[in-house]
């Protein structure tokens, strides 16, 4: 059973049926959100929930109402354009909460009350000054007070994690009695070996009673580094909805990423359940969650890291040029990927030189080619990005006219403190010099404005990424540029101590291979 389009009473599964729902509850929006300087507005808010209404997401929890009226407003302009995704808020166990969060969902149409309190002996004693009896009492009032507007309660367990697994079944079995329809364990510092928390789990299904009349969903952070594995293994033990956010974005190191679950439970055939989640929007999901919030997602990162489909070690590129399964257990294009990359560095073989040369329309002989490997290997041992030029070289090939088609000549920024961002770009096209001055948000977008009026083509920028190479205010600065033309994507890169000139030859670098 869905939740999506379900009636406004929430519909649970039992826990002891196998290959069941999954629900995934996305927190990107709350949880998520409270990373320093990640703070979205309601405009981005909105954008963002629509997508993982896009996307099948479950239940979104939209923020905490009460924390702040910004918080508020994007909770009640959420909930008149989301329609199929459950919206939910979070509370305290105060009532003033509950009051601010049933007032804040008014106009959703799937609506949850999200409650809770601190159940372990650090939140009980130092935090709360109170004792487990009066916590309990206090989860209960909440979660009956809640019920008032809702008839869909879920209650959390705050650092249920270092709780002591008899008295967490007393709470959980007292709220599920209340009306919490579901129940969240949260490893709230993450502190839990999955082994431990997929114990902890087992023993509620096994020690609760009323379990059944409830879901229980886990909510792991990554402070060790285990946040999906301790949610996989709550899976595995009966919990059948996971609270996570996109890129695994949240406080201190994270919480549990989205697409990581989503995925192991696509790859793997024992782990006993299924998801509706819409796999393919993670790629565009991801880019615009690290670009609405300022965090650009590590290269590596699981499943939507620039280099998670990319190989460089020639024995990887030599067995997924065979076979895509050698090396890759996931197809790129079910993530909204468009493919593998096959990366040339000193590492790789014959085979991927290869590749690239007949990408290019070059096509060389054994002999030919065992030559142009040992040039390619003197080069790529110096120079860390090869490029089209190079392989034209390498090969001793005459480049095709539109491989030089374009260049950067000029560039001159003007920007500051209440100065207009402008800039004058010169480039070469076709011999020929053209010249075109625009502003813009940045110098950056100033000079990216300019070059699109010159080529002439319609460009979007899919991904801006910016690292450093060294330290100091002499840094180098590498920047990787990609865009989309008619469908296809293309890649630029640049390297200088200029981070603006980088950016723009960069950029200039991906256009001229549409030209």
């Amino acid at each position: 059973m869905s939740l999506r389009g379900a009636p406004e009473v929430f519909v649970f599964q039992e826990n002891k049926y196998m290959d069941q729902k999954l629900y995934i509850f996305d927190t990107t929006l709350r949880d998520g959100e409270q990373v320093p300087g990640c703070q979205l507005n309601t405009i981005e808010k909105i954008e963002l929930a629509k997508q993982l209404e896009d996307m099948k997401v479950d239940v979104i929890e939209c923020g905490f109402p009460v924390s702040s009226p910004g918080d508020f407003k994007s909770i009640v302009e959420i909930s008149k354009i989301v329609t199929e995704s459950r919206l939910c808020a979070l509370t305290r166990a105060i009532e003033k909460d509950i009051d601010v969060a049933a007032d804040a969902l008014h106009f959703a149409r799937l609506k949850r009350i999200h409650t809770g309190i601190g159940t372990s002996d650090y939140h009980i004693k130092y935090k709360f000054n109170s004792n487990q009896e009066e916590i309990l009492q206090r989860a209960v009032a909440a979660v009956k007070y809640a019920r008032r507007f809702v008839d869909d309660v879920e209650f959390y367990a705050e650092d249920a994690g270092r709780t002591d697994n008899e008295y967490l079944a007393r709470v959980i079995e007292a709220v599920i009695k209340a009306g919490a329809t579901v129940v969240n364990i949260p490893d709230t510092t993450g502190y839990c070996l999955p082994s431990e928390y997929g114990a902890k789990i087992k023993y509620l299904v096994d020690n609760v009673p009323n379990i059944d009349k409830a879901i229980i969903s886990t909510h792991c952070h990554n402070d060790l580094g285990m946040a999906t594995a301790n949610t996989i293994s709550g899976i595995l033990n009966g919990a059948r909805q996971v609270e996570v956010t996109m890129n695994g974005v949240g406080e201190r190191a994270g919480n549990t990423a989205m697409e990581e679950v989503v995925m192991a439970v696509r790859s793997r055939k024992d782990i006993p359940v299924y998801t509706d989640i819409e796999t393919t929007h993670f790629h565009k999901v991801s880019h615009s969650v690290s670009t609405l919030m300022r965090m650009p997602v590590q290269p590596n990162k699981a499943i939507v890291g620039r280099n998670a489909f990319a190989h460089s070690s020639g024995i990887h590129q030599d067995g997924v040029l065979k076979n895509r399964e050698s090396y890759e257990i996931i197809d790129p294009a079910d993530v909204g990927v468009d493919d593998s990359t096959i990366e040339l560095t000193a590492r790789s073989g014959r085979a991927a030189l290869n590749h690239h040369f007949q990408r290019l329309g070059i096509h060389l002989n054994k002999e030919l080619l065992d030559q142009a490997y040992d040039k390619f290997l003197k080069l790529a041992d110096c120079k860390t990005d090869i490029n089209d030029s190079d392989l034209y070289i390498i090969a001793g090939v005459t480049q095709d006219k539109h491989a030089q088609k374009i260049r950067l000549k000029y560039l001159q920024v003007v920007c500051g403190k209440n100065a207009i961002p402008m800039a004058t770009v010169k480039l070469m096209i076709d011999g020929e010099e053209c010249t075109a001055t625009s502003s813009g948000n940045g110098p950056v977008d100033a000079a990216f404005q300019a070059v699109r009026s010159l080529v002439h083509r319609k460009i979007n920028l899919e991904e801006y990424l910016v690292q450093a190479i060294t330290r100091g205010t002499d840094d180098v600065g590498k920047v990787h540029i990609q865009i989309e033309n008619k469908g296809n994507i293309y890649y630029g890169f640049s390297a200088n101590t200029d981070i603006v000139t980088a950016s723009v030859e960069a950029y200039v670098n991906a256009i001229s291979k549409i030209l």
